[in-house]
């Protein structure tokens, strides 16, 4: 259990992010455990000493320095996913209850739905209720900029593998943007209650 494989630049770096995070994380754990472990083991040395200004200057400033090892790639990480480079395509989603619509606007006018294949009927895919009866096609190697927007409630249309997730609000376009390194089928879902 993970994270699902990067198929584009951003979601390579997102894995990367977590894995220097976890890091930090260990290595704090570590050393909480081990000062831990010599304060049971202590022999009360120290029962004496009224005030320590090294140490309370040194609990002060080394979690802020940890902050910034953490804030400095996640801040490059976020204006990184918010730049839109030329897409050479624009997709169209719009989330319904129960479905999705799509439109390809650059090229012909064309709009389709899609439907999640309930479990019953699903014969060809062994990922359960992500198959639809349309899928989208989309250009390796390519900018796209995909807007989003709700006809009916509250959607959240994500792709894990992308690393890509809008809020579909009704009333309001939003749009994000992506490139997929390599071929293949890759799995989403709407991340709200709504039902799609």
């Amino acid at each position: 259990m993970g994270l699902p494989n990067g198929a584009c630049p951003i979601m390579e770096q997102l894995i990367f992010f977590h894995d220097h995070t976890v890091m930090i994380m260990l290595m704090i754990i570590t050393t909480v455990m081990c000062m831990m472990t010599a304060l049971i083991w202590n022999k009360h040395i120290s029962r004496f000493m009224l005030e320590g200004q090294l140490i309370e200057t040194t609990w002060t400033i080394a979690p802020a320095i940890i902050l910034v090892f953490i804030a400095m790639p996640s801040l490059r990480l976020l204006y990184l996913m918010d730049e839109i480079h030329n897409p050479t395509m624009t997709l169209k989603a719009v989330g319904h209850q129960w479905y999705w619509s799509y439109e390809y606007s650059d090229f012909t006018k064309l709009e389709f739905d899609s439907y999640m294949i309930p479990q019953e009927e699903n014969q060809t895919s062994a990922f359960r209720l992500l198959d639809t009866d349309n899928r989208i096609v989309l250009p390796m190697n390519s900018p796209i900029r995909l807007v989003v927007t709700a006809a009916d409630v509250l959607h959240s249309w994500t792709i894990p593998s992308l690393g890509v997730k809008t809020d579909a609000t009704p009333g309001r376009l939003n749009q994000t943007s992506f490139s997929i390194n390599h071929p293949g089928i890759l799995y989403g879902q709407c991340s709200e209650m709504c039902g799609a």
